[in-house]
């Protein structure tokens, strides 16, 4: 059995499932690209945070890339404005990235979770027409032609796991990404906050800068 044999046997579903595919790994290709144009997370940012926010300037920050250095830059510009409520800064700044980052995630969750459900769906529907057959054809059916139409009711199922299991592992690997970003944007903003003079010693935590992959991991 060749790859054409299982489109010509899967019928629709298989197409669907295809299409599938093809969507889950566009996203991917998106997010690893979208990831390496952001750069890597500099070991030194925590150190150029701090001096920055010492000396309320930004240029030490300038030529860094990540949304770690976008939440720096713009809670130290926003100080030199004036702004008090450096922790709704850091917020904003950092829902965005996040926003970015977690681009395409949810529509990967959908992807890994039905395309399993869309495989089981069409081998219930070949089933059906199996088991019509034999109804028509009273019974007297070959053993071996019964097992053809089974197997070939079942071969939906079988891609529809093959397209879902890989989709929800590269999910849970791009997710484990952006968890990891969005904890060095916490911690990049809690340096920010503690090394500026007047900013708010009780807001200094960054809790509002949180991923939503939770909601991802669940599926729509």
């Amino acid at each position: 059995m060749d790859i054409y044999d299982v489109f010509d046997k899967g019928g629709i579903v298989v197409w669907i499932l295809a299409l599938y595919s093809v969507g889950a790994l566009a996203i991917v290709l998106d997010r690893y690209i979208h990831f390496a144009l952001m750069g890597r997370t500099n070991p030194e940012i925590d150190l150029l945070a701090a001096t920055a926010a010492k000396e309320m300037e930004t240029r030490s920050l300038a030529s860094v890339k990540g949304p770690e250095a976008a939440i720096a830059r713009q809670m130290i510009s926003s100080a030199s404005g004036g702004t008090k409520d450096l922790v709704r800064v850091a917020s904003r700044v950092g829902s965005d990235e996040l926003v970015r980052m977690e681009w395409g995630l949810r529509t990967m969750a959908f992807l890994g979770n039905t395309a399993p459900l869309l495989g089981l769906f069409g081998t219930i529907t070949g089933m059906i027409k199996a088991f019509m057959v034999i109804e028509q054809a009273g019974g007297r059916v070959d053993a071996q032609a019964l097992a053809g139409g089974i197997w070939e009711a079942m071969l939906t199922t079988g891609v529809g796991l093959a397209v879902g299991i890989p989709t929800l592992f590269l999910l849970h690997l791009l997710e484990g990404k952006v968890d990891s970003r969005a904890h060095i944007m916490r911690r990049v903003g809690s340096i920010v906050l503690e090394n500026l003079d007047h900013a708010n010693p009780s807001s200094r935590d960054i809790e509002e800068i949180k991923p939503h992959t939770e909601e991802v991991r669940d599926g729509v």
